[in-house]
């Protein structure tokens, strides 16, 4: 009877102490590091030269309205082929509307109408007070992609089959997100694409490293457990920043479209295991395609024409080859096209 009870409370005491012990380290962790490491790490912004490009010729400037009735400033360009298919493409962080160029002059070549748009607050778009973009992503360019993906849908030439979506980095998580819960986007290709908390999630334990010496309790913390912290730490800027941030890897297992997804193997801000967490969490058909030795953001500069050639097959493949396959609309959204009022404001 003794040795029952005994056992009993064995078995209900160590799993307590163990709770008790993550607790203890959960709030030590916040209260020491949290304030004065890990929200400051967190909002610094990356160190690398943001692509503007230069305007060219043979383009359409376009304006159109985010779901908040912002302008935002794009460009279409058109093939000068029988078209196969329209392709919103996605800036990378920071980015100018003519730095899509380099990636899609050979979709273009290829039989491509290609569309691009800077979200709020890039670029010419129009910035709304007090909010300062951020490499993570947030709400604000997920919905200024959903109005951008509904502008080439009220379009008088859209194609009634949909669009093929094509984003760098925070364009590429973006669409990612986009794109799980808007079927006429019919395939994707991604560069470079991150996810907010398994981004971070790793790099907390190096953050805990640099300004602590219990390495022992470091390596006995597993992934949840830091996980949780990035919670709290995204909690605490979302409420300092009056921002949403969108967590692409809660969203990617409603993905049910074509996917290539790019990486590449000498990135050193997104890791190659981080992608490929995101890319396990898709369920539909996809192919990973690994660039060797490519930094962040230069799988083209290495790749060079095999980047463009699987691109461009990519979307020959999953995208509809009738040039004619288009709908003309009566009457369009009403968060598509600016009234005259509003581009006078702009």
């Amino acid at each position: 009877m003794i040795g029952t009870v005994l056992g009993y409370l064995l078995l209900v005491s160590v799993p307590s102490i163990v709770m008790a012990f993550m607790l203890f380290v959960h709030w030590f962790v916040c209260h020491r590091h949290l304030s004065s490491s890990i929200l400051r790490i967190f909002q610094e912004k990356p160190m690398f030269l943001i692509p503007r490009g230069e305007p060219r010729g043979g383009g359409e400037e376009i304006m159109f309205l985010s779901a908040d009735r912002s302008i935002l400033r794009g460009v279409y360009f058109r093939t000068h082929l029988p078209r196969r298919g329209v392709v919103l493409f996605g800036l990378e962080y920071g980015s100018g509307r003519w730095s899509f160029l380099p990636y899609c002059e050979e979709l273009i070549a290829s039989g491509f109408d290609v569309f691009t748009f800077e979200p709020r607050n890039q670029g010419d778009s129009a910035s709304i007070p007090g909010y300062e973009p951020l490499q993570w992503l947030t709400r604000y360019e997920v919905e200024d992609t959903h109005a951008a993906i509904d502008y080439l849908r009220h379009r008088h030439d859209a194609d009634a089959s949909g669009i093929g979506y094509f984003g760098i980095s925070k364009g590429a998580s973006a669409g990612l997100s986009a794109a799980s819960l808007d079927p006429w986007v019919r395939c994707v290709v991604t560069d470079g694409a991150f996810g907010t908390v398994s981004t971070m999630t790793p790099y907390m334990r190096k953050w805990i490293s640099l300004y602590s010496d219990r390495h022992v309790i470091q390596n006995l913390l597993p992934g949840w457990f830091l996980s949780s912290i990035a919670h709290v730490c995204m909690a605490r800027i979302e409420r300092m920043r009056n921002v949403e941030f969108v967590h692409v890897e809660d969203t990617l297992h409603h993905l049910r479209c074509p996917l290539l997804m790019i990486h590449g193997s000498g990135d050193t801000y997104i890791r190659t295991t981080m992608a490929q967490q995101l890319f396990r969490r898709c369920r539909g058909p996809k192919e990973f395609w690994l660039v060797e030795s490519a930094r962040h953001n230069q799988s083209l500069h290495v790749a060079g024409d095999e980047y463009h050639r699987r691109v461009s097959q990519f979307f020959k493949l999953h995208l509809p080859l009738e040039p004619d396959a288009v709908v003309r609309f009566n009457s369009v959204a009403v968060n598509a096209v600016p009234t005259e009022a509003e581009l006078e404001i702009a």
